[in-house]
């Protein structure tokens, strides 16, 4: 896995003897899930717009639909990955190795805003590019939703902008959807800058789906639900998507309860190995098993 307040519990009002309370309304219909997500990792937090207000602008703010334009916005954005890597690498890298990395400090929390509320909520919202906004500096986004999807009876079908859809599967859609909608627009704005087809390009948005999750999952201690949903999530099968979740369990390894560790082949290159060719990711198709196993039992014969 890569990576660059619980709100208070909902009570049930009082109801008369007998019967049963109808479930609260809530406010916002990711506002819980969003605050879950800053509990279990602080580095990230999300911020809703009110009412017709936009995702804001300036001021270290940048917004997605300004990566999608591929002007000035994407320039100062890639312009801080450049200073980035000749300050801790010591070397400068290549542009379309900039725009990877970019790239990915990007997409990587985007997904979370998507992917968190439907793993906690079973709510999907809508997200164009114009409905959000990155202050990278702090770690804040900020988002503008006028449509979620979810289930039926859920409580938040009251709310503005809801739409119901019948199932799980359908919900599944949903996520994709949304997703696909918006980086579709980002992924063009990086295209020229990368120098990659359509291909890498969607492969490298798979990947930052599924090992986004995958690593707030573990954070919340659901790990094993995370894998499952994300398989079923991305089988492999769904465009624009390229590959899918993948996981398989590393031969010769076991975590501290015994199993077998799980890894994944990533369906797209960040280039890291192009500063560094001895410190690939650990889920690079270039890391063998063998190194795997080695990385993931150093930790423990060190502690």
């Amino acid at each position: 896995m890569t990576v660059p307040a619980l709100l208070p519990a909902r009570t049930a009002s009082s109801a008369p003897s007998g019967s049963q309370a109808p479930a609260p309304v809530p406010a916002s219909p990711v506002a819980a899930a969003y605050a879950r997500l800053t509990e279990v990792f602080p580095g990230l937090r999300v911020e809703e717009t009110a009412g017709e207000a936009r995702v804001p602008r300036g001021a270290g703010w940048i917004g997605s639909d300004e990566l999608a334009d591929g002007g000035p916005g994407l320039d100062a954005f890639l312009a801080r990955d450049e200073a980035q890597v000749l300050r801790d690498y010591g070397q400068e890298a290549r542009p379309d190795v900039i725009a990877s990395f970019a790239l990915h400090r990007y997409a990587w929390p985007a997904c979370l805003l998507v992917t968190v509320p439907w793993f906690l909520e079973r709510r999907v919202p809508r997200l164009p590019a114009p409905h959000v906004a990155f202050h990278r500096a702090t770690g804040r986004m900020a988002v503008r939703i006028e449509e979620f999807a979810c289930l039926p009876g859920d409580p938040a079908a009251a709310l503005p902008g809801a739409r119901v859809v019948p199932d799980e599967e359908a919900l599944r859609a949903e996520v994709r959807a949304s997703l696909a909608e918006h980086f579709e627009a980002v992924l063009d704005g990086f295209r020229p800058r990368m120098r990659r087809g359509s291909r890498a390009l969607w492969g490298m948005a798979t990947d930052e789906i599924v090992e986004g999750l995958w690593y707030i999952a573990a954070l919340l201690g659901e790990e094993e639900r995370g894998k499952a949903e994300l398989e079923l999530l991305l089988p492999g099968t769904a465009k624009p998507y390229v590959g899918g979740a993948g996981f398989r369990e590393l031969p010769g390894s076991a975590g501290p309860d015994g199993a077998p560790h799980t890894t994944r082949d990533r369906a797209a290159c960040c280039f890291f190995y192009t500063l560094r060719p001895e410190d690939t990711c650990l889920t690079c198709p270039r890391t063998c098993d063998a190194e795997r196993v080695r990385r993931l039992a150093a930790p423990a014969a060190t502690a």
